[in-house]
């Protein structure tokens, strides 16, 4: 799937890269300078956005994160591979 999922978002987003984490890593709460786009290529992740409810996402779903948001993460059981880019 990673070669479509790479090519929808290169059509949308610039400085584009995939990344991937094991089940149960969790990020803590940060935000980005610049509207971050991210499919999910396989696996699954939740986002909590600060004072929003979380936001579940499985292979083949996309988020459109506004600029400054701040927000965290806990990778699903079975681990996570993503792309994300910087909106165009």
């Amino acid at each position: 799937m990673a070669d479509g999922v790479e090519q929808r978002l290169r059509a949308e987003a610039d400085h584009c890269h995939p990344w991937s984490n094991g089940p149960g890593a969790i990020y803590a709460v940060h935000d980005h300078p610049y509207r971050k786009i991210l499919y999910v290529d396989q696996g699954s992740i939740t986002f909590t956005p600060a004072g929003r409810p979380p936001i579940e996402l499985r292979a083949g779903d996309r988020m459109d994160l506004p600029a400054g948001t701040p927000h965290g993460a806990i990778v699903g059981p079975d681990g996570v591979v993503c792309w994300e880019g910087q909106a165009k």
